[in-house]
C-alpha cells in the first residue's frame, strides 16, 4: 500500500503522559530473500497471525503500532518503497501485516530500533510507558529492541507466538534472556491479553519487579 506523506500520522508537537502501550512490529516488511529465509518465512507467517490481533486490539483501544522496519541496505528507501517491494510477489506475511493509514513506520539501519532511528524521540511524544515487541528474528532484532527498550526502562511484553527465529532453540534460548534478564513477559497471546498487561503489583510483586529490572541495585 502507497501512502502519501499528507497522510502519514503525525505525533504530537510535545510529549505526551507516559501511559499507554504502543506495539512494535519489527522487519516483517520483508521479502525474505535471504539466506535461511525459507526456514523463518512460514514461521514468520504463524506469528503474523497472533501480530494482527494484538494490531486489532490496539486499533481498538486507540493505541499506537509502530512498524520498525530494516533498510535491508537500501539508504535512499522509504515505507512505500519497501512494501511495495515485499508485495511483488506472493508475500503472507506482508499482505496480512501491510500497514494500515495509521501507523507509524521506522526505518532502522541495524538490528536495534532504537538505534540511529527517530524511536526514542517518538514514543515520549505518543505517551508510551511500555512495548509490545512482535516481528523477527527473536534473537537477532527483537534481542537487540527489547534490551534497548529495557535499558530505557520501559516494562517489555514479547508474546512468543508473536514473534519467529530461524533456529527454534536460539530463539527460545532469547525469549528466555528476556524473560529472566530484562523481566519481559512473554506469554502468548492466547493466555494473556493486552488489556491485562501488565497485572496489577501489590508491594511484595512491585518490589521483586524492581528487583528483576534492575531498580535499586548497584549490580
Amino acid at each position: 500500500m502507497t501512502r502519501n506523506r499528507s497522510d502519514a500520522p503525525k505525533a504530537p508537537r510535545h510529549d505526551r503522559p507516559p501511559e499507554r502501550p504502543a506495539l512494535l512490529i519489527i522487519d516483517m516488511i520483508n521479502c525474505f530473500d535471504f539466506a535461511g529465509a525459507e526456514r523463518l518465512e512460514p514461521k514468520a507467517a504463524r506469528a503474523a497471525h497472533a501480530i494482527v490481533r494484538l494490531k486489532s486490539d490496539m486499533a481498538r483501544a486507540g493505541f499506537p503500532v509502530i512498524y520498525v522496519n530494516d533498510n535491508f541496505g537500501e539508504w535512499h528507501s522509504e515505507q512505500s518503497r519497501l512494501v511495495d517491494r515485499a508485495l511483488a510477489r506472493p508475500n503472507p506475511v506482508a499482505e496480512l501485516l501491510s500497514p494500515d493509514k495509521q501507523d507509524y513506520f521506522i526505518i532502522k539501519p541495524q538490528f536495534s530500533g532504537f538505534y540511529a532511528t527517530n524511536l526514542p524521540v517518538l514514543l515520549p511524544k505518543l505517551g508510551v510507558s511500555r512495548l509490545i515487541l512482535s516481528g523477527i528474528a527473536t534473537d537477532i532484532c527483537v534481542l537487540f529492541t527489547a534490551a534497548d527498550a529495557h535499558m530505557r526502562d520501559y516494562p517489555l511484553w514479547i508474546p512468543e507466538d508473536a514473534v519467529a527465529a530461524e533456529d527454534d532453540a536460539r530463539g527460545a534460548f532469547a525469549l528466555a534472556t528476556m524473560r529472566d534478564t530484562m523481566g519481559a513477559e512473554t506469554s502468548a497471546t492466547d493466555v494473556l491479553a493486552m488489556r491485562n498487561w501488565p497485572p496489577p503489583l501489590g508491594d511484595e510483586s512491585r518490589s521483586a519487579h524492581r528487583q528483576i529490572n534492575g531498580y535499586g541495585s548497584s549490580g
